[in-house]
């Protein structure tokens, strides 16, 4: 069934994308012609070599080295997907990349912080101020050791100084590492505690829903438990006009022995230059470091173990430009924003969009604080053109009966990204009719693993209801059924037949690689198994259906819990959910959790009177949309009302952790969960429904 059409390009707007212009380019160099983005996608995956040596030189990254005409120049194929190199013989620097437009123009304005309204001023940085900072901090860090290879680690707000952490530790070829403030202690130390930083770079506190949250006393027991520190640098971000005072961290570092002198105030490390003079490029030591070398580690969820560590290289930065510049067609006169913390991989995708130039728009806090408005009030009057959020707060807008369009012109805005989960259909149509009709809405999926995308948008496409429009240019994406055998308009597992320049260089401290190969190719030998059961549609598109690891298998027959999920947004008096497949009687019975809507939680279209229960009535009516939108296969056998849905620090739902609990297994590091103590109540209702 042809899926309906939601926007459509016109031919003027496509003639002038990044994405049409170098695909003419690539048609001349080459002599070849593509009448579809489908053949020039074919193209780029069966000549994947010359792809990518045509793209590092037509993006403007600076590099040294040469590469000739051999293949091998560019792709080193290994004996196994995993062994593959990337441009063995070049060398460059991240930060300077990320840098190069700052260097030429100081005067630009390249960032913009906005808080949460009330909290603190915004603020508008210059390339200069950048410049400047990014040389302070890579001056210190190299003054405390840091060299080629070294951790820096940071647990800070999504701001300019966590951009600026980032640039001075990859300027000097070490290894950049994040995470949020909201994290907890144990879950900081899970994911730093493998890595062994040598500096770690702290904020002081910081703001949520108008509240100032401390994190120096979170500080004083995670230090003691990082041995390979020789420095802490923490940042002033809740009083920026006083002196932060660290009394009380030294005490205890001293009760710890350790010793207080590695604590050092962000705002005392002296400037490197003293004149009045524009920085240069030679202010900062840009260290080379190959396309084998570390600049990013990463962590998977860490619901089932201790988090993996997952090492990235520079070709994470080669596919960001190319998904950036062309499947975004963001453009240097541009503003962009993504609503991310530092814990999350979209963190790192958009300061990427500094190497074009572009104004990056940051925010930090609770975008419904201290209203649903605030966020796009901020968009217009940034004149903001991409925006980028999760598909779960496009949902809680839709819920709470938001309609941005009502009260703002959004003028500039031309394209929504969303990701982090399957946006539903009603998503799609909320974008359309609530937000601004003529926007281009781009659903995108790849994973923390990859630091990028495997299908996302492409401004030369229609959107269509439910669909990703496209596969990534350069990455072999397909989908396979349980046989290894490729397939269309059927759902399946999505793989990555062949290398790619983001995929991960390995996992921290597995010397054997055996973990990297039981994350990606246990299921089809030497094919990258993403763990998503997805679909590509007659339009050549993707639909993603949720993790394959938490795919329903009643009577043997797969589901997605996407599928069920797209019923419940239909039914107003369901806030949330989460639906498991419970291992039953030697099959599968398919338990669905939801919580209902309260007067915390009310819509406009559902103005409770009396508390809703989760009565027969509704049981009945929830089993009836169900079956009727879907069909019989999908219908929960149980369905159980919870006051809380278990969802990660970055906003993903945890259906595996509610799975363990149904079938007797423990859930391991709960502290990666937003809302751990609400897993009791699961427990709970397992044994008395479920056992």
């Amino acid at each position: 069934m042809t899926s309906q059409t939601l926007f459509t390009p016109t031919p003027d707007t496509i003639s002038q994308t990044a994405m049409t212009q170098f695909q003419k380019k690539i048609e001349s160099h080459f002599g070849v012609a593509f009448a579809t983005y489908e053949e020039f996608h074919d193209w780029s995956v069966k000549n994947p070599e010359e792809f990518w040596r045509f793209w590092l030189q037509e993006s403007g990254m600076v590099y040294q080295g040469e590469f000739g005409s051999s293949k091998e120049d560019v792709l080193l194929r290994g004996n196994h997907f995993s062994e593959s190199k990337w441009f063995p013989g070049i060398r460059l620097n991240f930060a300077e990349n990320l840098l190069r437009k700052c260097f030429e123009n100081h005067d630009k304005i390249v960032m913009h912080f906005q808080p949460e309204k009330g909290c603190q001023p915004e603020r508008y940085l210059h390339g200069e101020f950048l410049l400047s900072e990014v040389a302070r901090i890579s001056a210190f860090l190299k003054s405390k050791g840091v060299q080629k290879g070294n951790r820096v680690a940071a647990v800070l707000p999504n701001s300019p100084e966590s951009i600026i952490g980032m640039l001075a530790t990859t300027s000097l070829g070490a290894v950049w590492s994040s995470a949020s403030p909201d994290f907890g202690s144990q879950g900081i130390l899970d994911r730093f505690g493998q890595i062994e930083p040598k500096v770690i770079i702290l904020c002081n506190g910081y703001y949520f829903k108008g509240k100032e949250i401390d994190c120096l006393g979170k500080w004083s027991e995670v230090l003691p438990s990082l041995p390979s520190l020789k420095s802490a640098i923490i940042w002033n971000f809740t009083q920026p006009t006083e002196s932060l005072d660290l009394s009380n961290v030294e005490i205890h570092l001293s009760e710890k022995k350790m010793s207080p002198d590695c604590l050092q105030r962000w705002e005392e490390i002296p400037p490197i230059i003293s004149d009045n003079r524009k920085i240069e490029i030679s202010d900062i030591p840009f260290e080379p470091i190959t396309f084998q070398d570390p600049v990013y580690i990463m962590y998977s969820s860490g619901t089932t173990g201790l988090p993996k560590c997952i090492v990235q290289g520079a070709g994470v930065l080669l596919n960001h430009t190319k998904e950036l510049i062309l499947h975004c067609d963001l453009k240097e006169t541009e503003a962009i924003s993504y609503y991310t913390t530092c814990g999350w991989m979209m963190w790192n995708w958009v300061a990427s969009s500094l190497f074009v130039g572009s104004k990056l728009c940051i925010f930090d806090g609770n975008p419904f604080y201290p209203t649903g408005d605030f966020l796009w009030e901020w968009i217009e009057r940034e004149n903001i053109h991409v925006f980028g959020t999760s598909a779960k707060y496009l949902t809680v807008l839709q819920q709470e009966n938001h309609k941005p369009k009502d009260n703002h012109s959004l003028d500039s805005l031309r394209l929504i990204l969303s990701t982090g989960s399957p946006l539903p259909d009603s998503g799609f149509q909320f974008v359309y009719e609530s937000i601004k009709s003529t926007v281009h809405l781009a659903s995108i999926s790849g994973g923390t693993d990859l630091n990028g995308c495997f299908a996302l948008g492409n401004p030369n496409l229609p959107v269509y209801m439910g669909e990703l429009q496209c596969r990534g240019l350069g990455m072999d994406v397909d989908i396979l059924d349980d046989e290894g055998h490729s397939v269309r308009n059927t759902k399946g597992e999505l793989v990555c037949k062949t290398p790619f320049p983001s995929m991960p260089l390995s996992f921290w401290k597995d010397s054997t690689g055996k973990k990297y190969q039981d994350a990606y190719f246990s299921h089809f030998p030497n094919i990258w198994c993403h763990g998503d059961y997805a679909e590509i549609t007659e339009n050549n598109g993707m639909i993603i259906y949720g993790r394959s690891d938490a795919t329903l298998n009643p009577g043997g027959v797969r589901i997605g819990t996407a599928d069920i999920y797209s019923v419940l947004e239909t039914i107003s008096e369901v806030a949330d959910s989460v639906i498991i497949g419970q291992n039953w009687e030697d099959d599968v019975r398919i338990v669905l959790f939801v919580k209902l809507i309260d007067k915390e939680n009310q819509t406009e279209s559902a103005e409770l009177s009396e508390p809703i229960t989760l009565s027969d009535e509704l049981i009945q009516k929830i089993k009836s949309s169900i079956k009727n939108q879907t069909s019989p296969r999908h219908v929960p056998a149980i369905i159980l009302q919870v006051s809380e849905i278990p969802y990660t620090i970055n906003g993903k739902k945890v259906e595996l952790a509610v799975k363990n609990i149904t079938e007797g297994r423990a859930v391991k590091n709960a502290n990666a969960l937003a809302n751990p103590n609400c897993l009791e109540e699961y427990r709970k209702l397992t044994e008395k429904y479920l056992s």
